[in-house]
């Protein structure tokens, strides 16, 4: 029996790298590989005779979790791997959510990718051992998840540190808005220290990218 597989991945030596791994198996048929996700599911469009997907995480113009969540609604017979670099709670998460079958790093050895593919076509689910163990904790400790998020959002920062905040991300140096607030420089690098303190972030740039995303300015 030939396994039909399509690879999802935009760098091409990896794609190669991965090719060179089915290629050991007389029971694995490479079909094709897309670089993105959209490209993904328009050759699936044209040709899903396919049995299992190798699919990267994160490539330009759709990722493979998005791609996943399409492709399962499409086609929920086809099975999917995440084969990734990124073992990261959210991805580990996120992918499962979107209904991947299995969950393996890029420097899974060709055995192991072999007996992957077969273990999500018997109905199973592949992991590598660090990830199965992962996803093991996020099912214990789901607060885990949103510990990080959680934290961010509780940070209550005072009046003044919000306005020098909302002067940093107009691009303004300490010594504007110094003038601005009419307090002295010295002040406004120390309520800085305490912005960065608060926010866990080393620099201007990630302070105001993270205030914004958090809905703080």
């Amino acid at each position: 029996m030939n396994i039909k597989i399509a690879i999802a991945e935009d760098n091409n030596f990896l794609a190669q790298s991965i090719e060179e791994k089915l290629s050991f198996f007389d029971d694995l048929k490479f079909k094709y590989c897309a670089k993105n996700g959209a490209e993904l599911i328009g050759k699936l469009e044209d040709d899903h005779n396919i049995d299992v997907v190798l699919m990267d995480i994160q490539m330009p113009e759709m990722d493979g979790i998005k791609a996943t969540t399409l492709i399962k609604n499409r086609y929920p017979q086809l099975k999917i791997i995440m084969l990734t670099v990124f073992d990261d709670d959210d991805n580990i998460f996120n992918s499962i959510k979107a209904g991947a079958d299995g969950y393996l790093l890029k420097e899974t050895n060709p055995e192991e990718l072999h007996s992957g593919i077969l273990q999500v076509l018997a109905g199973g689910a592949a992991m590598t051992p660090s990830v199965a163990l992962k996803t093991l904790n996020l099912l214990r400790f789901p607060e885990k998840l949103t510990k990080d998020k959680i934290q961010v959002e509780e940070i209550s920062l005072s009046k003044r540190e919000t306005e020098i905040l909302e002067q940093l991300s107009k691009g303004l140096n300490y010594q504007l808005i110094a003038e601005n607030l009419f307090i002295s420089p010295p002040t406004v690098r120390k309520h800085i220290e305490n912005i960065y303190k608060k926010l866990q972030v080393h620099n201007k740039m990630e302070a105001v990218q993270k205030a914004m995303k958090h809905n703080i300015i």
